[in-house]
């Protein structure tokens, strides 16, 4: 592919990874994703705002001589990552007189990751504006969007915000904007999930903050560009703001069919209810469609089988990860089986203490549920709908 102007004299010129799988050694990529980078040439600097992943260099490398670009004067570090920033050393070597333009924590962070030499760097304020002669870039701090040192870079006369991560979706396509908006809102919400919602409070604060700027594109570094900035900004508002929905998302492993019929019937008494599941199974799932589940969720019951006296490690897992994601979540219960005891319910109260939430009453079955199990299942049922309707949750 040949690099694609967005305006005249601003190119994206990044790339796409269509095969690419796995994230972070974590995050299921089902549809690739891509790395983007925009080059702008001003009347009198040219700058490049954020770079590729590593294994896409030679990419980003061609797209720059297929423009002619014979001299960068700065390059802009959104964001330290290595699928941003890992090209930076290869762009500095064919640019020996390029700057890094990054704020004080994303510079420390890139000698760090990189050994980037500190004479390479410029560092830039909250507000504060570089020129390109005709073209003036404005640097928008927006720490732990998602990480500490991150910013957003805005070019006033082409109102075009470079939001690095912000608004961005891990999908895999070469049209340039947005023309599917089913398949954007959902790879944009599982991004949301996945990597932004532990920093929802963060979130709402940067959304507030951008307010202030007329934005008619938005370049975000990973998946298409906004065109129609409305569309990602009234989903991200939603996602940040809204109180839960009435919905449970239910987690479980079951390893000979107990945890199972627990898990069955309590969605079959739920939905009668009025109350919508998202149901899980722990062995199988993509973690990213229960990142997704979770932003809206206003209540997580974990269905497992006792595993040593504890908990299986899926759904320790499970824990584990909607602990760190901190869903807005209202209320917690656990369902399951075991043989002859154990501390699975201590155990997995243990692992959420970053959620504040109420622990519903579990239930727990020895061996096969029997009926004082199915009446505790339907009582509990019962609960959740009922402290529902009490948040108004809808």
């Amino acid at each position: 592919m040949k690099a694609r102007e967005i305006r005249p004299e601003v190119y994206w010129v990044g790339a796409i990874d269509w095969d690419r799988r796995l994230f972070d050694a974590l995050i299921p990529l089902p549809d690739g994703t891509s790395y983007n980078s925009y080059l702008i040439k001003g009347s009198e600097k040219t700058a490049l705002i954020d770079t590729v992943d590593p294994t896409k260099e030679n990419v980003l490398l061609n797209h720059l001589n297929q423009l002619g670009v014979e001299n960068i004067d700065y390059v802009i570090a959104n964001h330290a990552e290595p699928d941003h920033s890992g090209t930076i050393p290869r762009v500095l070597e064919q640019y020996p007189q390029a700057k890094v333009v990054a704020t004080p924590k994303c510079k420390d962070m890139l000698i760090d990751l990189l050994m980037i030499p500190e004479s390479r760097f410029m560092t830039v304020g909250d507000k504060e504006t570089v020129s390109l002669g005709d073209r003036t870039l404005e640097f928008i701090h927006a720490p732990w969007v998602h990480w500490p040192e991150t910013m957003l870079t805005y070019l006033r006369e082409d109102k075009i915000l470079f939001s690095c991560d912000f608004f961005g979706s891990h999908l895999a396509t070469t049209d340039l904007y947005v023309t599917d908006e089913g398949q954007v809102y959902e790879a944009a919400k599982r991004y949301y999930g996945e990597i932004m919602m532990p920093f929802r409070t963060t979130i709402q604060n940067n959304l507030e903050k951008i307010k202030g700027y007329q934005i008619d594109i938005i370049a975000p570094s990973h998946g298409p560009m906004y065109d129609q900035p409305e569309f990602i900004l009234k989903a991200y508002h939603s996602w940040a703001f809204d109180e839960p929905k009435n919905i449970v998302v239910v987690p479980y492993t079951s390893m000979h069919r107990s945890t199972l019929k627990m898990v069955e019937y309590l969605v079959g008494a739920l939905v009668q209810r009025g109350v919508t599941v998202k149901q899980f199974d722990l062995t199988v799932t993509d973690i990213g469609k229960l990142a997704m589940a979770l932003v809206d969720a206003a209540t997580v019951v974990i269905g497992t089988p006792t595993v040593l006296a504890g908990p299986h490690p899926n759904a320790a897992y499970a824990a584990f990860l909607t602990n760190a994601l901190r869903p807005n979540l209202r209320f917690v219960s656990i369902i399951g089986s075991y043989g002859w005891g154990g501390k699975t319910v201590e155990q997995l109260a243990g692992m959420i203490p970053n959620l504040k939430v109420e622990l519903l009453e579990p239930v727990l079955s020895q061996g096969l549920p029997g009926e004082a199990d199915f009446r505790a299942l339907e009582n509990l049922a019962e609960t959740i709908a009922q402290k529902h309707k009490e948040q108004n949750l809808v």
